[in-house]
């Protein structure tokens, strides 16, 4: 046989399109091409898999050789067609016979001695593979990544000759498996029972919990904001297992891959607050997905709130609405899932001790203005719950009770999270101004005293929807099926607290 097609995938995004990977031999003088759009790391692979097949103890084919990657227009990129390329040629040139090639989907990175390498968006791919049907041959590193996907046959192979052996029918293969994630431990998290005094931001945080909310948290430097913030994935609603699917697949596209013990554990991003627009919301000449999108289903934890730079933060404005990230370059596009919540911190001042019992804040207004200004009103307004942290006394901090633990508190969130899903089948932070109105089990004292306040203080229309979300999952928490005025004014009292500009 002259001719090999060998089915692989790229990644453009989320997505894992198909790429045929079609090697043809000719007579000729030798020589080795790839075309289809391929980038430098796609074009470097003709050293690679010649040297892997030579040693390997394969035949490398003195024939002029071409690799068509189709479609065509797709672009290419990194080292996962290596395999498929070697596989080809092989199959080609008649050193490996399997008729049922057609059957198979394969990817993975080439070492010069034939050893395979882990491949990035591995699990990405398995989605793929497993609508069209087909198994899937990748190097084990990867194959551990994608086994979290059941329902297809999945084949980890360390070399090129182990991958040949098995295509010539010459050796078996278990199907790779892994234990599912509902089977895992919670991770150990940081306990609520660390936290003293802090009880209207621990009541915040629970509602932020419990309906997916946006959080910001202000105060001065050492009360406790960041605590919190860390306590926050201990009182999470489990995810569910097409969540978990969502997540993996997102973090498998990133830098640092999927690791399998993070299987159903919502993801906590904290970047630096120099991180750079990209780094947040991804992008590149090969866009991969920036912390937005690796917190999709979890929580993007920024601290020091103003210290980012604003054009930085303003990019969080259409994501926090949208759900979803979409990147435009010159040669390509790709989108990314962006459903994170956010939850931040910041002084009240740019000495931080604005307010507090100390008396030590010098700052001027001019001063205090120009830090509130570093966010602006748009990003504000697009969070749920705008909490004060106050400075605890000294007696209180060393001699003061407890309050409940972690595991107390997840068993209400969990409890609020299910009656969400039960009646409209997602997060009430999820909901919109439409839904909300056809859920109609406001009392009509709560939306009176809500209409009273968007008069007096004139709320925005998104300021009015996000009280109603917060007073439901308020309601939720209490178990109440109807929403009532105590409800709506608690949502209040947690949006306006100590709110920047206003």
């Amino acid at each position: 046989m002259a001719l090999a097609v060998v089915a692989s995938r790229a990644l453009a995004g989320v997505d894992a399109p198909e790429v045929a990977v079609e090697v043809h031999l000719a007579n000729g003088l030798p020589a080795f091409t790839i075309v289809g759009l391929p980038d430098l790391e796609v074009k470097e692979s003709r050293e690679r898999v010649r040297a892997a097949i030579l040693t390997s103890g394969f035949e490398f084919p003195a024939r002029r050789i071409t690799v068509n990657l189709a479609p065509a227009d797709l672009p290419k990129d990194s080292g996962r067609f290596d395999l498929p390329i070697a596989i080809g040629i092989l199959v080609a040139s008649g050193q490996v016979r399997c008729p049922q090639l057609a059957e198979y989907e394969i990817a993975g990175e080439l070492a010069l001695t034939g050893a395979l390498r882990p491949v990035r968006g591995a699990l990405a791919m398995a989605c793929k593979t497993r609508e069209a049907g087909r198994a899937f041959i990748l190097p084990v590193a990867s194959a551990k990544e994608a086994a979290v996907l059941e329902g297809m046959p999945l084949y980890g192979v360390s070399t090129l000759v182990e991958a040949c052996a098995f295509l010539n029918g010459l050796s078996t293969l278990e199907p790779y498996r892994q234990e599912g994630g509902s089977s895992r431990s919670l991770p150990d998290y940081l306990d609520l029972l660390d936290i003293k005094g802090q009880s209207l931001a621990r009541h915040a945080l629970e509602v932020a919990a419990a309906g997916r909310h946006s959080l910001l948290l202000i105060g001065p430097p050492g009360t406790g904001k960041s605590m919190l913030a860390a306590r926050l994935p201990g009182i999470l609603p489990g995810m569910p297992d097409e969540e978990a699917l969502e997540s993996a697949a997102v973090r498998s596209l990133g830098t640092d891959g999927f690791a399998l013990d993070d299987w159903g554990v919502r993801p906590f991003r904290s970047p630096h607050h120099t991180a750079s627009a990209v780094a947040l919301v991804g992008g590149g000449s090969d866009p991969r997905p920036g912390e937005i999108s690796l917190a999709h289903h979890g929580v993007l934890f920024l601290d020091e709130l103003p210290e980012f730079d604003r054009k930085v933060l303003e990019v969080l404005r259409e994501p926090l609405e949208a759900g979803v990230i979409h990147i435009s370059r010159a040669a390509r596009q790709a989108s990314f899932p962006a459903r994170f919540q956010l939850i931040a911190a910041m002084n009240p001042c740019p000495c931080g001790y604005l307010g507090h019992f100390s008396g030590k804040c010098r700052c001027t207004p001019e001063q205090v203005g120009r830090y509130r200004g570093k966010i602006s009103g748009p990003l504000l307004d697009r969070i749920d719950l705008h909490v004060e942290v106050q400075s605890l006394p000294a007696d209180e901090l060393v001699g003061g009770v407890a309050g409940e633990p972690s595991a107390l508190v997840r068993e209400r969130v969990e409890s609020a999270y299910r009656r969400q899903l039960a009646r409209q089948g997602k997060a009430n932070a999820g909901l919109s101004g439409t839904e909300l109105e056809a859920l109609g089990d406001f009392h009509a004292e709560g939306l009176a005293l809500l209409r009273q306040v968007l008069d007096k203080i004139g709320l925005s229309a998104r300021s009015y929807h996000r009280i109603l979300r917060v007073s439901r999952t308020i309601a939720d928490l209490q178990g109440q099926a109807m929403v009532m005025r105590e409800h709506v004014l608690q949502a209040i009292q947690l949006r306006r607290a100590a709110m920047p500009n206003g």
